[in-house]
């Protein structure tokens, strides 16, 4: 299911990490990230699905 995510994440960040966490406040922050670039996005992304 992991790989899914990852998959998902690279697509569309704040998605992959609201599978994840849900509405966290790590989901606001890649909504943020994305915003502001895509790369850091998907970075933090990948980052919060591989860390849980």
């Amino acid at each position: 299911m992991d790989i899914i995510r990852i998959i998902v994440a690279i697509l569309l960040p704040p998605l992959g990490v609201f599978l994840q966490v849900g509405f966290a406040g790590a989901f606001w922050l890649n909504i943020l990230l994305t915003l502001f670039g895509y790369l850091p996005g998907i970075i933090h992304a990948v980052w919060i699905i591989a860390r849980r």
